[in-house]
């Protein structure tokens, strides 16, 4: 029988998706007093995963992944998710107008990759407050692997390398920690 315990502090990043790149530096500086200062920052890269956001946020999209200094408890992804959520709010031209910023927070431990959603499917748990999270990248012999669910932006060789060099810093952070 296990003992239950508290898990090793996770280290968050936030995926971002818009076609100002401009914004996306705007975003950036917001971000900070809401998860902590930026510590690694992925390549701009053009968003050719899928054409759906193209009707509401327009062609041209870029995806850039940031991760954040401070370790946090894994339990705290919700209310990540609910930070960046009011953060996009705040970019919408009007009420009913589409998003101009899509954020997407998630968190890296030593075995997955996690990201935070408002919508439920089979392989999604809730978490509270309306967020749910999913393992969407597992580590094994060396790389992360994708899973039949995994969006396809997570597994381009530019995202999959982000992920193994911010699982590095985040193992040399907790060596530091003791």
């Amino acid at each position: 029988m296990g003992t239950p315990r508290e898990p090793q502090p996770a280290k968050y990043f936030v995926a971002l998706l818009s076609a100002d790149v401009d914004l996306l530096a705007e975003v950036e500086r917001e971000l900070v007093p809401a998860l902590s200062d930026i510590d690694g920052c992925s390549e701009t890269a053009p968003w050719t995963a899928s054409r759906f956001y193209e009707k509401e946020m327009g062609s041209g999209l870029l995806r850039r992944f940031l991760s954040f200094s401070k370790l946090a408890s894994p339990k705290e992804l919700a209310a990540a998710k609910l930070k960046t959520q009011a953060i996009e709010a705040r970019y919408r031209v009007s009420a009913s107008a589409g998003r101009r910023v899509n954020l997407d927070p998630g968190y890296i431990d030593i075995h997955k990759v996690v990201l935070a959603s408002t919508k439920n499917a089979g392989q999604r748990l809730y978490l509270g407050s309306g967020i749910y999270g999913e393992a969407t990248l597992l580590y094994s012999d060396g790389d992360f692997h994708g899973l039949p669910y995994t969006y396809p932006d997570y597994l381009w060789p530019e995202a999959r390398k982000f992920f193994t060099n911010l699982r590095a810093v985040y193992l040399n952070q907790l060596r530091r920690l003791g």
